[in-house]
């Protein structure tokens, strides 16, 4: 074991080095959401867009619930790159634009952040009913899709996506006529994730200048309306600082209605449910985490031992060895044989009550028993044997005989290896 401690503590540095450093980057403020979530203040997060309409008089809010639940009012769900569950590529030529992972806004599936990959969730279909049920009744809604797939809300909306070519410049967006969502809006400009193909029954909003084609536009659904953008680098924070696209999400945003408008954070991961770790991770309390992770290394450490077993002081041993010379003269000379006997009968039974789960004090028939119950009849009979012989030492040589017995006894308490073999002269 002391050969290889230098190579558990190399082992044990590597380790803490590397827990450390993932723990620290994931615990960088603004950045442990995903891409377009309110609480990530990186260029692909929607944190400024939150801040934008709540310092404008908007009356916004943050959902940490499915949309199982439901929606009443006037609340307008706002869906920022919220995976549905049964996307699909109806066009195989759409998929061979399709980039490679990772590779930002041209990757069709939404990136994830460290842990959130297991976390964040899609809607599934009784959220798709929810919600769709919500407009019907009159409702708002504002759905920005990642990529240009397919998907059953989609479909309820009659709206198709069509891959826009990720390599071409930013676009520049304008309305194609005045409307209350682009009031005080002349142009937008974006890089464009899809194109929309609607229904004769949606009112357009922007399109591309030069190409023509619609990337926002407003979908009549039942009684209610669902506003749908291909551009989802629009409500990024990195975006809103061009041209007017702050504008344009203020204007569509109050025309959509009264609100309050909830930003849906349950599908990036978030819940109302919060732990130590998700505290930590969110706050940057990554420095206090990595000392509790220290003190519990360090204390694991110290009761461990490293290397042979060291013998005592030589002044401990001898004056160990002369007490128990003396007591054993004590009981010798007094003719205390049985009392001797006796306490090496209690001791035996003390040590296999334990093994045997019961107290301590337990008296040795109930000990006999338990040992039985639990297959050790080997223990259980040598223990009525120690039992009954304690009641008959008279001399040294019984009492000798008698102890023998309890130390082979203790020996096969733990039934992996062989019982060392008595020392000559003694049965």
């Amino acid at each position: 074991m002391r050969d290889r401690l230098p190579l558990l503590a190399v082992g044990g540095l590597v380790l803490t080095v590397v827990l450390g450093s993932m723990l620290i980057s994931s615990a960088r403020r603004g950045e442990f959401a995903d891409t377009l979530s309110t609480y990530r203040a990186q260029e692909d997060g929607a944190r400024a867009l939150y801040l934008l309409a709540e310092e404008s008089g908007l009356p916004v809010t943050r959902r940490m619930a499915d949309l199982r639940i439901g929606t009443t009012g006037s609340t307008t769900p706002v869906l920022l790159a919220v995976e549905v569950q049964g996307a699909r590529e109806d066009d195989l030529e759409q998929t061979q634009l399709a980039a490679e992972p990772d590779a930002g806004l041209g990757d069709e599936d939404v990136p994830h952040t460290g842990f959130n990959t297991f976390r964040a969730s899609a809607l599934d279909d009784r959220e798709v009913t929810e919600l769709l049920t919500h407009v019907s009744a009159g409702g708002s809604a504002v759905y920005v899709p990642w990529g240009s797939r397919e998907n059953p809300l989609l479909d309820a909306l009659s709206v198709k996506l069509i891959k826009a070519d990720t390599t071409l410049p930013m676009r520049t967006l304008v309305p194609p006529f005045p409307s209350p969502y682009t009031l005080g809006v002349e142009r937008v400009e974006v890089k464009v994730q899809a194109y929309l193909e609607l229904p004769t029954t949606a009112v357009p909003v922007l399109e591309d200048e030069r190409l023509g084609r619609m990337v926002a536009a407003v979908v009549p659904h039942g009684q209610g309306r669902v506003l749908v953008l291909g551009a989802p680098e629009l409500a990024m924070n990195v975006a809103l600082s061009r041209a007017d696209n702050a504008q344009f999400w203020l204007s569509a945003l109050a025309a959509l209605g009264p609100g309050p408008y909830e930003f849906d954070e349950f599908h990036h991961g978030f819940t109302n449910e919060r732990s130590v770790v998700d505290f930590a991770r969110r706050y940057g309390l990554h420095f206090a985490v990595l000392q509790l992770l220290a003190g519990v290394a360090l204390w694991s450490v110290a009761l461990k031992r490293f290397g042979r077993p060291r013998p005592p002081p030589e002044s401990v041993r001898v004056g160990a060895t002369d007490a128990l010379f003396a007591m054993a003269r004590l009981y010798r000379e007094g003719r205390h044989h049985g009392f001797a006997a006796k306490l090496v009968a209690r001791g035996l039974t003390q040590e296999f009550a334990l093994h045997a789960g019961l107290p301590a004090h337990a008296a040795p028939k109930a000990v006999s028993e338990a040992l039985q119950e639990r297959g050790r009849e080997d223990l259980a009979r040598g223990l009525r044997e120690v039992v009954g012989r304690a009641d008959t030492v008279n001399n040294d040589s019984d009492l000798q005989q008698l102890t023998a017995r309890a130390a082979t006894l203790r020996q096969g308490l733990h039934p992996a290896g062989q019982a060392r073999r008595s020392t000559s002269g003694t049965p």
